[in-house]
């Protein structure tokens, strides 16, 4: 059966995955993103462009170019459009850089998801998938990282942001009986990847010669996540109206980043210039996803390993990336 979902952030790394995945099982999607200039909209935009490549009609992508926090947009989308679900990717992102900003976080990855849940309240939407992130767990004890977990000491505005946006989902769950499914991303990359990302960041300064910051000497490891895992579990997220409940979307196999960089350097022909850098205060050591939940309630179970997730990260940056440059 055909769904019309509406997805925020649509234009974005983690966003038009999803996109192209819901299209490409033949669904209706109305895309909302405002093309912020956290990093360069022309990427979005050809982001967009890859997206369009699989549409099969021309009324199973609607772009719509505009901000999560603008109410009236909102409304006139929900009474032009019957939704069957919302999934609320759209965010400022970055755990480093919402320490510089940590107002323009909170208005839009609080006020932003508020003004969506009442606006999908008053048009009683079946079912609201929120992205949120691993970083919301904080110097947690316990590994690997479980969704009971109090969450409750965030080291940066961006995960004490995110976390506040978790809450406000259950408020609306408790009060209007709303089905929205929390998602805890940990640490996705692959094609259309952000240029701060960590793959993204060593895999440009390794090609083109320059530092790579080597945090912890390395000795951090990472749920590393391929894109088109994640994507497969919001789209199962979106079909499965839960109540409230939060969720981890791992790999559940975390790799040290000084490994993840040598599978880099094998890939690119070139070894990296690394300079050892001290941990930011922002940062953990560790990310490790338990994902029994994700695989009970959404049937997820990701597939790709990180050497092959990076190998299609390089040739899609080959062939994007370097040809842009």
């Amino acid at each position: 059966m055909t769904k019309t979902v509406l997805v925020t952030g649509a234009a974005g790394f983690i966003g038009s995955h999803v996109t192209q995945g819901l299209i490409e099982r033949g669904d209706v999607v109305v895309g909302l993103d405002n093309l912020n200039s956290y990093y360069d909209p022309g990427r979005k935009r050809a982001n967009l462009q890859e997206v369009r490549q699989v549409v099969s009609g021309e009324d199973q992508l609607t772009f719509v170019e505009g901000d999560i926090r603008d109410r009236d947009l909102l409304t006139s989308l929900f009474s032009e459009y019957h939704f069957d679900a919302l999934i609320h990717l759209g965010a400022m992102a970055g755990v480093r850089v919402s320490v510089e900003n940590p107002y323009l976080y909170y208005d839009v990855n609080v006020n932003g998801t508020l003004a969506l849940l009442d606006t999908a309240r008053q048009h009683n939407l079946a079912n609201f998938v929120f992205a949120s992130t691993s970083s919301v767990y904080g110097q947690t004890q316990r590994i690997p990282f479980v969704e009971t977990d109090p969450c409750d000491r965030p080291l940066a505005p961006y995960s004490a942001s995110k976390r506040a946006a978790e809450l406000l989902c259950f408020t609306f769950h408790h009060i209007y009986q709303q089905n929205v499914t929390v998602l805890r991303f940990f640490t996705v990359y692959g094609p259309r990847g952000r240029p701060d990302m960590m793959a993204y960041k060593v895999v440009d300064n390794i090609f083109f010669g320059h530092e790579v910051p080597l945090f912890n000497n390395g000795q951090m490891h990472r749920d590393w996540t391929y894109v088109k895992d994640i994507a497969a579990g919001v789209i199962a997220a979106a079909d499965r109206p839960l109540g409230y409940e939060i969720v981890n979307l791992g790999r559940g196999e975390p790799v040290l980043l000084a490994d993840f960089i040598h599978v880099i350097e094998e890939l690119v022909g070139r070894k990296a210039r690394l300079v050892p850098a001290p941990m930011p205060d922002t940062d953990i050591p560790y990310t490790y996803a338990d994902t029994s939940r994700a695989h009970t309630l959404l049937g997820y179970s990701p597939k790709v390993s990180v050497e092959e997730g990076v190998t299609a990260f390089w040739r899609w940056y080959e062939k994007t990336v370097l040809v842009r440059r």
